[in-house]
């Protein structure tokens, strides 16, 4: 099959195919405080590392979230200059399912969703207490990229990890992270997702 953007439904496909076939994406569950102090809490299906040295992450998010009066991260973690990334777990589906409505500004997800919010160690915003994992980010940028929509733009929220909290639970005798056990989720396309619960290593070769 042949895909051409904007005639994928004369091509037989009832959907656009692209975030089915870029997978699994990690879930970026955003927290942060507006500037009046405000906690908010959101998913982000296009969210990832980009740098380890020092660590970078971003999420980015369709249209300028608080003009749309939806998600709320990218305007608080511009104004504040800080979030936290808390990891999307299996046991935790349904809490970050229900915290991607679209509440007003005044609504704290935490509250709504019964999770609770406990106070991050560098940065203000609280992290997800359930969540096993929570990166703590110092904002760094955002970019804008080009949208086929004038008003609803694209714009990608960078942040560099100043900190992380890890459940002992995660942690093997070795030292080592046993990801498993947390049973991270990744979204997929349309409404589907994964959970990692199985893990297999390859060594990368080395140089002659």
């Amino acid at each position: 099959m042949f895909f051409e953007y904007g005639q994928h439904k004369s091509q037989g496909l009832a959907h656009n195919p692209f975030k089915n076939l870029i997978v699994p994406r990690p879930i970026g569950w955003i927290s942060t405080l507006s500037s009046a102090g405000l906690p908010n809490l959101a998913p982000y299906s296009f969210f990832n590392g980009v740098a380890d040295t020092p660590p970078i992450v971003f999420f980015a998010a369709n249209g300028r979230a608080r003009d749309l009066g939806v998600k709320d991260s990218q305007a608080n973690a511009e104004e504040t200059g800080e979030f936290v990334v808390n990891l999307a777990t299996w046991d935790l589906r349904h809490q970050m399912s229900a915290s991607s409505a679209p509440f007003p500004p005044d609504v704290d997800e935490f509250s709504t969703t019964g999770l609770t919010a406990t106070p991050s160690r560098l940065v203000k915003p609280p992290r997800v207490a359930e969540s096993p994992v929570n990166l703590e980010c110092r904002y760094l940028r955002t970019v804008e990229l080009p949208s086929d929509n004038p008003a609803n733009g694209n714009f990608v929220v960078f942040g560099q990890v100043i900190a992380l909290h890890i459940d002992d639970s995660l942690v093997n005798d070795q030292g080592r992270v046993d990801i498993r056990k947390a049973r991270p989720i990744a979204r997929l396309g349309y409404m589907d997702y994964a959970v990692v619960d199985e893990v297999f290593e390859i060594i990368r070769p080395t140089a002659a």
